[in-house]
Parts: structure tokens; sequence; C-alpha cells
């Protein structure tokens, strides 16, 4: 046995002798391959709170975010995140409306800062047919350059765009510009900043990539899909940097837009998945992107016809390309979270056991969760209403009238400190909104008596007596699991309709799923037949783009038990939020520019939240 393993199963033991479930976490964490991230008591849990940022955001010396027309670098958007203006490419100036409690700028590691470069009239790059298109005052031209780089990393053709020679010294530096930055903008306690970037492998147009994070102040030269377009590739390095003492992990982003490829059953050589992919996978990626300006890839009508909600901001088209998905199967989390189950019934291992994030994938450096105050997000190709509302750089790629205003990612954490917020995404204790900052907690237990979500030292008993978001059940026979979850409404925003708990389970090979309406506003009671809660109402004015907070709640507060718990059937359980409907952001812009709402696009949404998973593995596997 190794000196890791003892010194994982001294720390369970001395964990469970003082009454709490910490050890619990931290043992299968370590079985996973996951990171162990041991933490205090329920008493000391209970002190750690919810910060919300954002772990997916792009500057100028991004390829695409340039070619868009954006001018801001790296500490113009840990600047704008942390409350200073910023002049966007429209020539306005936007401020956000609340500074984030964190920021990991992703710009793309292929050719990084290569395009900006391109820009100086005395670099050896300013005379590239691409440069000269970048510098075009059409934006049709630069979106034409942009769709030439995309089709280039489709025929796996990137590498050939610029003179190596040249693009090599301008990527060094500006990797050092992207680590000056985020260290010189970093406030532990006040405002945190993770040095980090995408990877982004897209093989035919099929997004796979991978946001890397770091948790210390200083990290190697990136590996990109130029080095390599396979992810286990990403992790074989992912891996051998832990070797030399980084901390590192890496976040999946926009399965929606991987026609299936993203959650397969197969690895990157068509062969079947095994226990060792399992546990590589999780212990290098143990959250995955669930929403984000790409549109949300929590599920899709398709794969979930019984939910009446899953139609919330839907892109079924291949990023920059705008041809149709046409595999969902492998494209969505809780379509993973089922297919995982059914391999851990089966096989043993389950390979996307993962946490959820949210991010807003800006190519504008800044982060636009605001419907009302909605700026876009691809620079000048989106920056005015107009722009959005007709679509007019849309030819021949995505129709970003469909693209969101999200989204956030909410840690529970001791301290806003990189350490403090790395750990959280690495256990796992994380939640994703649309853009919202509501208050979610949830924990699931064998026997949660007297834990009363809102009421007394609820926090320390539910981490006392249970686990929270991200964690396992512990094995118990002879009991059915229960569940607490506490939900608060922005403070700024709208109140809250309902909240759920999604449960996916695989019994005999098959998998299934169920959506469990478990706290509600107002005195509506749940459809006899159906189970199902009717509509909350809608307050939206649509002329006026504006609506009332004269239904829903400011708070909600639920207890479930599962009546239909099987104790050989492996099984997730997450919560998702649901606000009261309030106008979408189209719809603040048809009243700006007098124009009507689009044909297909919804005048009202309702915005939402999503937990990671609590989940139960079948003994003895």
């Amino acid at each position: 046995m190794s000196r890791k393993h003892i010194l994982c199963m001294m720390t369970s033991v001395m964990a469970l002798v003082a009454g709490g479930t910490t050890a619990a976490v931290a043992a299968d964490a370590d079985r996973s391959g996951g990171p162990t991230v041991v933490l205090g008591g329920p008493k000391a849990r209970a002190t750690e709170r919810v910060f919300f940022g954002d772990l997916h955001l792009h500057t100028a010396f991004s390829f695409d975010a340039y070619l868009f027309k954006t001018t801001a670098n790296p500490d113009d958007a840990y600047g704008f995140a942390q409350g200073k203006p910023l002049k966007g490419p429209n020539g306005g100036v936007s401020t956000i409306d609340r500074p984030l409690d964190f920021l990991a700028v992703t710009d793309h590691s292929e050719n990084m800062g290569v395009m900006a470069a391109s820009g100086d009239p005395t670099s050896p790059l300013y005379e590239t047919p691409l440069a000269k298109a970048a510098r075009d005052p059409d934006p049709t031209v630069s979106g034409g350059a942009f769709r030439s780089i995309i089709t280039a990393a489709k025929e796996g053709r990137i590498a050939s765009l610029f003179d190596p020679a040249v693009s090599k010294k301008v990527v060094e530096d500006s990797w050092s510009r992207e680590i000056e930055a985020a260290n010189r903008n970093y406030h532990p306690g006040k405002f945190t900043t993770l040095i980090a970037y995408e990877w982004s492998s897209m093989p035919e147009t099929k997004n796979l990539h991978r946001n890397v994070i770091f948790r210390g102040a200083t990290a190697p030269l990136p590996f990109t899909s130029i080095d390599s377009g396979r992810p286990e590739d990403l992790w074989n390095w992912l891996e051998g940097l832990r070797g030399q003492g980084f901390q590192v992990l890496a976040i999946p982003h926009n399965s929606n837009m991987s026609d299936g490829a993203m959650f397969d059953s197969v690895d990157s050589d068509g062969k079947p998945l095994t226990a060792d992919y399992a546990a590589r996978r999780r212990r290098n990626e143990p959250v995955t992107e669930i929403t984000q300006i790409k549109g949300q890839s929590e599920t899709n009508p398709i794969l979930s016809p019984n939910d009446e909600f899953a139609d919330f901001e839907v892109v079924n088209e291949r990023v920059g390309s705008g041809i149709k998905e046409t595999k969902f199967h492998g494209s969505y989390v809780r379509d993973a979270y089922r297919a995982g189950l059914t391999m851990q019934e089966s096989q043993g291992f389950d390979p996307y056991k993962f946490g959820v994030v949210g991010a807003s994938d800006s190519h504008a450096a800044l982060t636009p969760t605001r419907p009302d105050k909605y700026h876009g997000a691809h620079g000048m190709m989106d920056a005015l209403p107009s722009l959005r509302l007709d679509c007019t750089f849309c030819k021949g790629a995505n129709d970003t009238r469909r693209f969101g205003n999200m989204g956030l990612t909410a840690v529970w954490a001791r301290e806003n400190t990189r350490e403090d917020i790395w750990d959280g995404i690495a256990r796992k204790e994380t939640y994703a909104t649309s853009g919202p900052r509501m208050k979610v907690r949830f924990f699931g237990g064998w026997n949660l008596a007297g834990v009363t979500p809102g009421k007394g030292e609820w926090v320390e008993a539910g981490y006392r007596q249970g686990v929270p978001m991200g964690a396992d059940l512990p094995r118990q026979a002879g009991k059915r699991p229960e569940f607490v979850v506490w939900a608060v409404k922005d403070p700024d925003g709208a109140n809250l309709d309902r909240v759920q708990i999604v449960k996916v389970w695989s019994r005999n090979g098959k998998n299934d799923e169920q959506v469990i309406d478990v706290a509600w506003s107002g005195d509506r009671k749940k459809d006899a037949k159906t189970g199902k809660v009717a509509s909350v109402g809608n307050t939206v004015d649509v002329k006026n783009a504006s609506y009332s907070n004269t239904i829903g709640a400011v708070e909600l507060k639920g207890r479930w038990s599962d009546p239909h718990f099987d104790a050989k059937a492996p099984a997730a359980y997450y919560v998702r939020v649901l606000e009261i409907p309030t106008p979408r952001w189209s719809t603040y812009d048809a009243k700006v520019t007098g124009k009507p709402i689009p044909d297909g696009l919804p005048a009202a949404v309702q915005q939402r939240a999503y937990t990671s998973p609590i989940w139960y593995d079948v003994p003895g596997v």
C-alpha cells in the first residue's frame, strides 16, 4: 500500500472518530484518483461562504477576440471584474453591476497573443493575409478570417497559420504577461485571480475545449491543441506537472457543441472506456462547465422530453460554423451522468462523476451576466443592440441571437484566496448559475433528522450528519437517502419560483431520470396525477421590458426522501433552482431599438442555478 493511501486512511479514521463526514469525502476522492482536499470538521465547514466568479473569459490575446475587434488585455479584464470601467469595441464604456469575487482569464493557448502582435507595423507578421484581414475595419472581413482559422483547426492546420519561429517568441511573451497580470491583480481576501488558459481542440469542428486552471502563482508554458488535440495527452501533461509540484485541473466546456464527442462511450482511439480512463478523467477534470453564453449544457428537450424546463437557452450548432448538431447523447451533462451510472453498475467505474461550474466565455474581456445591461460577448460582432437583433454578422457562423447572457460559478470556501477557491472547485462543492447570484445549499444523508434548512446551526448539522454537493453518500444498508436544500434569491434579482431535485439512476443496464419539485412559492399544490407544480405565473411586461417581484419567494427551503430508492441502483441527485420569469436580453434590446423580438426567441426566460450532484454508488462495486 502506498504512503498516500496510508495517510488517506489515517485521515479518514481520525475524522470519523471526531464524528464528521469529511473523511468519507476525502477517502472517496482518493479512490477515484481525484484531488484529496481534507478540510476541518463540521463546525469549521459551516463557516464557509459562497463566492461568485467567472472561470472562462478572453481578451485580445485570443486570436478570435482580436479578430472581433476586442482590444482589452488581461489587466483590463481583471480591472473590469473588480468594478473598473472598460471601453468596449463599440466605443461605449461598460461597468459591471457588482464586482466578481474571482476571475480566470482563459485566452486560447494556440498562437496566444500572435494576432494582437500582428497589428504592430514592426512585426514580421504585419503583412500576412490574416493580419491584413484583422486590421480591416469591416467586421465581415475579420469574421471571414475567424472562420478560416476555425477551418484550419478542423483540418489540423492551425500550426501552419504563422511562422513558428516568430509565433513561438510571441506566445512565450504573451503567457508571461498573462501570469504577471494575474499576480498583479490578485488581492487575497478581496479578489482572486487564477492563472489559466484554454486548450482548444476542435476535431471536425466538434468542441472538445478545456480550460486549464492553476492553483499557484506561476505556471509553465501551456500545452496546446497544436501539441495534441487528444484529451488523454492533455491529461498526461497535467499529471506530469503534478509530479513537478504544480496543482492544476481542467474544465471541459460547451459540451452542447461537441456533437456527442465530449461524453462519448469511447476514447480518442475509438476504444471502449476503461477503469483507468475513468480514474484519469476524474482526476484531471473534477468539474464541467454546465452553462455559458453559447448555450447551457445541462440537458436538451430531445433528451429530456418530460422536463418542462429543459428548453432553456438551447444552442444546437457547432462553435463558429453554424453546423447543426446531429448527436445529442454524449453532449449534455445530465445524459453523461446517466451513462456514467450505467457504466458504474455494469463495469464498476464512472468516468462522468463530475461537479458543475458556470462561466461566460466572453470574448470581449467583460462578463455580461445582466440581461438589462447586455453588451454582447464577441467584440464588434455583437456589441450593439441592432447588430445583435439583426444578427448582422451571423452569416456562415452561429446565430448569436440564440446565445444567453450567462453564467457564473459559485464556490463554497473558507476565504477568497487562490488556494480556497481552487480547492472548492477541486472537491466539487460548487454550483453554476445562468447569471444571478442566488445562494444555494444542498446536503444528503441517511439520517438528517434535526437538520432544518435555514434554522439554527443547520449547516453544521448538515456537514456532521450528511455530505454536501459534490460528495458521495457513505454506503449504508437498510435506509433510503434524505436531502435538504436551501435557496435564497439574488438580492438584486428576481424572486424564486421553485427548487427541484433532479435524480438520475441506472438499473439492469438501463438509465433514467426524474425531476421532482421539492419547494415552491405561494400556495400552489402538486398535481395528484402528474406530481408537478403549476406555473408560478408571469409578470413580464414585454413592451416595457420589465417585471415585478409580486410573485415568487425570497427564500425556499425543502426536504425530500427518495421514495423509490433502490440500493442496487447507482444514482446521482442534483438541485436546480428556478427564478420567476424575467425579460430575456433580446427583449431589452427590442425596447431600446424599437425593433420586434426576432421570431423564435422567447420574450421571457427563467434564470436558474444548478448544483453539483450528490452520488450513491452500489455497495460492493
